[in-house]
């Protein structure tokens, strides 16, 4: 698509400088570099400062908050020269832990940071952060996210170390080395005539409907993981399938892999343990829904790769 990089999190400018992140001395040498700044994660919210819209608050490495920092932190990259640095703070615990997912609180403010300072769920707050920040962001809460997680070998289960300025853990034991994942994710922008295919999973808010999507299995194509995730969902037939863009989505760690494709038949057989509905919503009827005169039919949420390929089916400009 001629605008793939519209795409929320897909966009960015930091040089990733991966040459640098195995040399310690040229390491040490950026983080003590006076312009050197980091971005401060609290349960996976990046720290951000909230005005017309968001934008991330960047720190000094000397700053206070970064004294109850969480070890690793993670060098991100370079962002016109100037080093730049990740790390998730973990000694401070509100009264109340918010949420995550579609109930979570928007913004968290921290007692020791002035007011409009808060940290962001990045999922509620992803389409007010600009396609360069919101790429460094997804990039920093997955990063750390890894590291929360795979803090053992997976060979011998002995505590691996963090190596290459946060981009790969070894263990110390055996010797095996682990980077971090990407798990790939279809998501179907499933088309028969006017009308695209949609569903809604359990838990989900009233009246929500988005694409189909699912994780791809070892030894499977793209291709034939979404016809595999269709029929299994819907028992909808899937015919030619062709890409169209991909997002990163750091919820934890997936690569949705946005695709359109052609049914053969319309027929739904529904899943009810993957799908609480599933139906075919015509261009018109979806058009009504975004401008919010569906009161059933609410869409995926801006910022999505679901909601970016409807928009785009919409216009017409897929192609």
């Amino acid at each position: 698509m001629r605008d793939a990089e519209a795409v929320t999190f897909a966009g960015g400018r930091i040089d990733r400088a991966s040459r640098l992140r195995g040399d310690a001395a040229a390491q040490a040498a950026l983080a003590a570099d006076p312009r050197a700044r980091g971005l401060a994660l609290w349960r996976g919210r990046p720290l951000v400062a909230a005005g017309e819209g968001l934008a991330l608050a960047w720190r000094g490495l000397d700053d206070p908050l970064f004294r109850a920092g969480r070890e690793p932190r993670v060098f991100l990259g370079l962002d016109d020269d100037i080093p730049c640095f990740a790390c998730e703070i973990d000694d401070w615990d509100p009264d109340a832990a918010p949420v995550e997912g579609f109930g979570a609180v928007a913004l968290v403010p921290h007692p020791d940071l002035a007011a409009g300072l808060g940290f962001a769920d990045l999922r509620a707050n992803m389409a007010a952060l600009d396609a360069a920040e919101a790429g460094t962001a997804a990039a920093a809460k997955g990063i750390l996210g890894w590291h929360q997680s795979h803090g053992f070998c997976a060979n011998c289960g002995g505590r691996s170390e963090v190596a290459d300025a946060g981009w790969r853990r070894v263990c110390p034991a055996c010797g095996a080395q682990h980077f971090p994942r990407t798990d790939p994710v279809v998501i179907m922008l499933i088309l028969s005539g006017n009308s695209v295919l949609l569903g809604r999973s359990p838990g989900w808010p009233e009246g929500m409907y988005s694409l189909l999507a699912g994780f791809m299995e070892p030894g499977e194509s793209i291709e034939a993981a979404v016809r595999r995730e269709v029929a299994e969902e819907t028992g909808v037939p899937v015919g030619p399938v062709d890409y169209l863009s991909s997002q990163p989505w750091p919820f934890p760690s997936s690569l949705m892999i946005g695709c359109r494709g052609l049914a053969t038949g319309r027929e739904i057989t529904l899943d009810p343990a993957e799908l609480e509905d599933a139906r075919w919503v015509s261009r018109e009827g979806l058009a009504e829904a975004i401008a919010g005169r569906d009161p059933g039919l609410r869409p995926a949420r801006a910022g999505s790769i679901a909601r970016f390929l409807l928009d785009h089916w919409l216009a017409d400009t897929l192609d």
